[in-house]
């Protein structure tokens, strides 16, 4: 008895595997990806700006990756005791401005070099195409850092600025790194504020979008469908946390296996089992962590980090075994 509708997943799509190393953008669904890779060894920088969710906010980031920006007090505002950046999440926010630019410059600085000289994919999830524009500066924001909402306009982005701007930006990127493949998502999170209507409208602009930048750029962009994954086949609320809005940790166990079914070869699922196999030892909490076995225990698997390092030199997987 067939129970769901399974989603069609791509066939035949580019491998990702452990020699290449992944940018990920785009809002907390890249984020939840992104810690499954990186937790199996994968070499990746997750959102240098910190989580961003409309189109046009990932569209300026990356603008600003590639021409080597770098910010200074200017591109700040200070507000309810601490200095943001408009096109940044508030984990980069703090009380002191000196902070706050050296993040924003130490992660602008890291992901330049990644997506013009060494990035393999760029792993791209749009979250909403509702953006905020700041009244004063007229500049889309990716972050309203709680400010009043009469500060702000908000709108629905239409299909074709979004293609617009992501066709002068794309190949912009395979200009200056031609091996470069881009993977477009689109989160499952609905943003009930919204309303279940204009989700479902945002939704599908989103995927509009990313249809017709796939016809554009054939050989190198990609589309894989967690949204649908979601929202289609789990079509269940058990398969959403207590929010009814976020996907549980089933689900997204659910989606990230689908993931590896279409993008994993046998060589790098041996791989992903041998750290999965390390992180499952690791998360264990041990009763006496001070105690001899325990740091006998750690001293097995930092040896068998060794062992898995020496087998894939490529891989440089790490791991926190301190007890300290």
């Amino acid at each position: 008895m067939q129970l769901t509708t399974p989603v069609e997943l791509p066939k035949n799509l580019p491998d990702i595997n452990h020699r290449q190393k992944l940018l990920l953008m785009g809002s907390c669904f890249a984020e939840n990806i992104g810690k499954q890779l990186y937790s199996r060894g994968f070499k990746i920088d997750i959102n240098p700006f910190g989580i961003v969710y409309n189109p046009m906010s990932v569209a300026y980031a990356l603008q600003q990756i590639i021409s080597g920006t770098r910010y200074t007090e200017q591109n700040l505002f200070y507000y309810n005791e601490c200095w943001h950046s408009p096109m940044h999440h508030g984990s980069f926010s703090s009380a002191d401005a000196s902070t706050t630019l050296e993040a924003i410059n130490q992660r602008l600085k890291q992901a330049e070099q990644l997506l013009k000289n060494e990035a393999d994919w760029l792993v791209i999830t749009f979250g909403t195409a509702y953006a905020y524009t700041d009244k004063s500066s007229l500049s889309i924001v990716s972050n309203c850092h709680k400010q009043p909402e009469k500060l702000f306009t908000r709108r629905l982005l239409t299909v074709g600025e979004i293609v617009d701007t992501y066709q002068q930006l794309l190949s912009d990127l395979f200009t200056t790194n031609p091996k470069l493949k881009v993977l477009f998502t689109v989160s499952p999170i609905r943003h009930i504020r919204d309303g279940l209507h204009a989700n479902q409208l945002s939704k599908s602009t989103l995927l509009l979008a990313i249809e017709e930048l796939q016809r554009l750029f054939p050989n190198a962009i990609f589309y894989f469908p967690s949204y649908e994954i979601l929202i289609d086949e789990l079509r269940d609320y058990r398969f959403y946390a207590n929010d009814f809005t976020h996907p549980s940790e089933l689900s997204i166990e659910y989606i990230w296996r689908q993931f590896t079914t279409v993008f994993f070869s046998t060589e790098t699922k041996k791989i992903i089992d041998e750290c999965e196999k390390i992180t499952k030892a690791l998360s264990h909490r041990p009763l006496f962590p001070d105690s001899e076995k325990h740091k006998s225990f750690l001293a097995k698997i930092e040896l068998k980090i060794e062992q898995l390092n020496r087998k894939y030199p490529y891989l440089e997987f790490q791991f926190e075994t301190s007890t300290t």
